[in-house]
């Protein structure tokens, strides 16, 4: 996966970008959709694991900002602790493609992409409890807000994001990760 230039990565990474602002108006049309199916975490978790995690903090940062000023979406109070849990989606996704290397593709696809999820509910929740919602913000609100409400658009990611990566690769549109 190191094989792709700066260039192309920059031009990857400004194209997930667009998609941070792009797929959430296709979603929001639709009451609570965006919190249940989380469409702007896809392109992020795709950036970080095609990339690197130079590149999935950058989307990670650059996204959800971008959206906000351009769309209002997320509003601005929602936007700290989103950007922190975008932005380690992309880093831990890309670190973890960079340093796993199982022989399989789709394995190290689900592991870099389980843990990235993990972690950033993790951080994103703990950023909200310790800075932004100081006495406000409960485990039960961090549990439904991160795990049940999002349920959905975690299991269209998991199933949808390595299918993705691979069929770029296939396509070479990316470099494959294991030979030809």
């Amino acid at each position: 996966m190191n094989s792709m230039s700066s260039v192309k990565k920059s031009m990857f990474t400004a194209v997930c970008i667009a998609l941070c602002v792009v797929l959430p108006m296709a979603f929001h049309g639709v009451k609570n959709a965006g919190s249940v199916f989380s469409p702007m975490h896809l392109p992020v978790y795709v950036c970080g694991l095609i990339c690197g995690w130079p590149y999935g903090l950058l989307c990670g940062l650059a996204g959800p900002l971008l959206s906000s000023l351009l769309t209002g979406m997320p509003p601005v109070s929602y936007l700290p602790p989103m950007m922190i849990e975008l932005a380690v989606y992309g880093t831990v996704s890309g670190l973890l493609m960079t340093f796993l290397h199982t022989g399989k593709t789709y394995a190290d696809l689900y592991v870099s992409l389980v843990a990235a999820m993990l972690a950033g509910r993790l951080l994103a929740g703990f950023s909200r409890a310790l800075i932004f919602a100081h006495g406000s913000y409960s485990l039960h609100a961090w549990v439904v807000g991160y795990f049940v409400t999002s349920l959905p658009g975690t299991i269209i990611h998991l199933a949808v994001i390595p299918s993705i990566v691979v069929a770029l690769m296939k396509s070479r549109l990316v470099p494959q990760r294991y030979g030809a």
